[in-house]
Parts: structure tokens; C-alpha cells; sequence
């Protein structure tokens, strides 16, 4: 790749980023579309965002990713927020167009492309997400943008999980629950889809997994887990052994990427490329 003076810039925004595969990710797939663009990690302290945000404008950026701990903080600084950042309550891509920022949020739309991409049906379905964070409010939105019947978050608080369900007061049933709670158990045995969205079995603590009462799952249950590092969690080699359909984390991770890739460029993106150095990268 030969980076001169008219490359367009792209980046990511987090605090701190450690071993980020995004730029791996998005590189592949501007060398595969023949785009003169580079993204690069941009490490960026809590205190300087905004300097950084004026800094991206200075610079000519055509955008950037947003991670922890930005996601909400940057909106403050941002001059248009779109529907899908305002419903998830954060912004995970900004878009740079003639001077102006707007923000938007791939999460939602990236999870429900990877459910489709592996057959999952959503519409007429019944959720049960595990965790109540900003994960949650991306899945639940998501959900609740396609059809979803109803929707129950299980986390340790019940406070928790009912203050995201405040944030979606529309038609579609969405409750906030304890996840030792007998209503709980009761969404269980009625659950089409059950979402991991807590960091549980996540890299380095690979034997950790959410609580779940296995036992009340139809056995047609899909087991979806948002954690992409490793490959195969403790908690989708559970489902998989007691016959259940698993999704897993990385195929979130690159449908996200997708999206924020059309939104700099208007272009479709490399899907398949950007799975496989994806994939590559966390096998490294």
C-alpha cells in the first residue's frame, strides 16, 4: 500500500485500543476494492476527544470508528446524529462530508446482518438477551427494527435491564428482568433466540460463560454470542453440545465493519474478505 498525500484517512477512536483488528479488517478490504483509502488506529485519551475530534476535521478525515470509552461522549461534539445512533444511544461510525459530522451506529444493523447471514429468522421471534449494557441496547434495537414479537433482558440488577427497556417504548414488548427471577425462567422456556451480550468467556478468561438454565431451552433455541475472541466460547461449545444453532461474535464484528465501510466510501463492501482477515487475525 502506497499512502500519499490524496489517500483518504479513516481511523478508530478508543482508550485504550490495545490489539484492535479493525485496521487489519478494513485494509483488506480497500486493497481488494481498489480504494486509495488507509485506516489507522487512533488512540485517544477521555480528555483529549474533542481536540481529537477538531483534529479529524483539520486533517481532512473522511471518518473514524468510535469504541470504549467514546461512544457516547463524542456525540456532544458531532454535528448530526442519525436514527440508528440516536435509538442505540451511542455512535460507533462518524461520516466527515464537507466540513460536517455525523454520527451513526452500525451495531444494531450489524447484528441482524450476521442472524441473517446464518439462516436465523427474526421476524414473529422471541428474544432473551443476557446483559444490560450498551451491547444489550444495540441488540435490542436491532430486534426491535425488524420484527421481533418480544424481547426480555435478563442481568443481575433488574434495574439495569429495565432502564434499557425504558428506551424502547414502542409496540414490541420489551421487558427488563433478574436473571434468577421466575419470570425470567418463564421467557427462557419461550425463547427463539438467546443472546449473550455480557463480556463472559471472553480473552483471557476463556472458562468463564453467562448463567443459564440450559434445561428450559426448546431444543430449537439459536444460542448467540456476541464475544469474538476466541473464535468458540465456552458458552457456544455448551450450545453445541446440547444440540442447539450458535452464532458467534465475529460474524457482528464484520457486518459492522461492512456498513461503516459504505457509509466513507459508498461502496459495497468486500464482506467475504473482511470475515477472513478477521478471522485470521483473531486466530493469530
Amino acid at each position: 500500500m502506497t499512502i500519499t498525500a490524496k489517500t483518504q484517512k479513516v481511523g478508530l477512536l478508543g482508550w485504550p485500543l490495545g490489539h484492535s483488528l479493525s485496521p487489519a479488517m478494513h485494509n483488506a478490504a480497500f486493497a481488494a476494492s481498489g480504494l486509495d483509502y488507509v485506516y489507522l488506529p487512533l488512540p485517544t485519551p477521555p480528555e483529549l476527544l474533542s481536540q481529537a475530534v477538531a483534529g479529524l476535521k483539520a486533517l481532512g478525515f473522511a471518518g473514524v470508528n468510535v469504541t470504549i470509552p467514546h461512544k457516547v461522549a463524542i456525540m456532544e461534539y458531532l454535528d448530526e446524529i442519525d436514527a440508528s445512533a440516536r435509538l442505540v444511544g451511542a455512535v460507533n461510525t462518524v461520516v466527515i462530508k464537507d466540513g460536517r459530522l455525523i454520527g451513526y451506529n452500525t451495531d444494531a444493523g450489524g447484528y441482524i446482518s450476521s442472524l441473517t447471514a446464518a439462516g436465523v429468522a427474526i421476524a414473529g421471534k422471541h428474544a432473551v438477551i443476557l446483559g444490560a449494557g450498551g451491547a444489550a441496547r444495540a441488540v435490542v434495537a436491532g430486534f426491535v427494527g425488524n420484527g421481533i414479537a418480544s424481547v426480555v433482558i435478563g442481568a443481575r440488577a433488574a434495574a439495569k435491564a429495565e432502564a434499557i427497556a425504558r428506551f424502547f417504548p414502542g409496540d414490541t414488548p420489551v421487558t427488563g428482568q433478574e436473571w434468577d427471577s421466575r419470570d425470567f425462567a418463564k421467557a427462557l422456556t419461550q425463547a427463539d433466540i438467546v443472546v449473550n451480550t455480557t463480556p463472559l468467556g471472553m480473552h483471557p478468561d476463556i472458562t468463564n460463560q453467562p448463567p443459564l438454565a440450559w434445561e428450559l431451552l426448546k431444543p430449537s433455541a439459536v444460542i448467540s454470542d456476541l464475544v469474538y475472541n476466541p473464535l468458540e466460547t465456552r458458552f457456544m461449545v455448551e450450545a453445541v453440545r446440547r444440540g442447539h444453532t450458535v452464532v458467534g461474535g465475529e460474524g457482528m464484528l464484520a457486518e459492522q465493519g461492512a456498513l461503516a465501510f459504505s457509509l466513507w466510501t459508498g461502496c459495497p463492501a468486500p464482506r467475504e474478505v473482511m470475515r477472513t482477515a478477521l478471522i485470521n487475525g483473531l486466530r493469530k
